[in-house]
């Protein structure tokens, strides 16, 4: 019976293959070149692509504006949009390229962000851009929980970490990399508050939003100095502001191993209220 089960379970898994690929050999490639927003009023949406076969093609901004790109079929496609009028809720905009093939067959790229240039921000919707202050007032000021790990006890904290400094790219959706000071309290344990600054690099990775491996500076103002290497994923952004954590950090300190302790933390990162540096 086990045979026959397995068996089963091989042609279903092979018919499910079989069928993705011909999905995927059907379906036509999207390929970015360019997408940014000039700085010069009015401000416009450049946008260049190629495609693996001839298609017509258009591009939704942020799920609501709709603008041909090329209505004849092409593999090279390129567009100039005038945004200077529209009503944005983010400084990020997100948006998706849509072709169709001379069989009439769909297929639609990745979502992907451009960001608006300092002379076009004040575009945001007001009423959002109010409400986004608030909220993000609220969180930035709530701390993250955390599991602490010290001489196979555990522990729990809080842990409050503040983006002092943010280098970004042009047309980025994370830093390149931020620095940062942050406030630790673990309840119960020997050694309670703790006092770190340091640095965090950002990659930006398919699936989740980045991984990011940073390096810290730490002391409790008591003669317990050391070094805190960690490593955070961002797993989900809500609002175009706010990211979704989990991170680990290994704390020691050098010559020392008997205080040395793991932290897991979950928390919301944003770089809302940190000093942005574009480049």
């Amino acid at each position: 019976m086990k045979k026959y089960l397995s068996l089963l379970v091989f042609i279903l898994v092979s018919s499910l293959g079989n069928l993705l690929a011909q999905q995927e050999a059907d379906s036509t490639e999207i390929f970015l070149i360019d997408s940014y927003v000039t700085p010069e009023t009015p401000n416009s949406f450049i946008l260049s692509f190629i495609t693996s076969q001839p298609c017509v093609s258009k591009v939704i901004l942020q799920n609501k504006y709709e603008y041909e790109v090329s209505g004849k079929y092409a593999e090279e496609h390129k567009a100039s949009i005038d945004v200077s009028s529209l009503k944005f809720d983010s400084t990020y905009i997100p948006f998706i390229i849509i072709v169709k093939d001379s069989s009439g067959k769909e297929s639609r790229s990745e979502k992907y962000d451009v960001a608006l240039p300092s002379a076009q921000k004040p575009m945001v919707e007001k009423s959002n851009y109010l409400f986004m202050c608030c909220l993000g007032g609220v969180i930035f000021g709530f701390p993250s929980p955390t599991l602490v790990i010290a001489n196979e006890k555990k522990y729990f904290g809080l842990t409050k970490e503040i983006p002092v400094f943010s280098f970004h790219a042009f047309n980025s959706r994370y830093p390149i990399g931020y620095f940062t000071v942050e406030y630790s309290y673990i309840f119960n344990a020997e050694t309670r508050n703790y006092f770190r600054t340091g640095y965090k690099h950002v990659f930006e990775i398919p699936y989740l939003e980045y991984i990011s491996p940073g390096l810290n500076w730490f002391t409790n103002f008591k003669g317990f100095n050391g070094i805190s290497p960690e490593v955070s994923v961002g797993i989900v952004k809500f609002y175009d502001v706010f990211t979704v954590y989990a991170k680990y950090r290994y704390n020691f300190k050098p010559n020392d191993k008997s205080r040395d302790f793991h932290e897991i933390t979950v928390g919301l990162y944003s770089s809302f209220f940190s000093l942005n540096l574009n480049f």
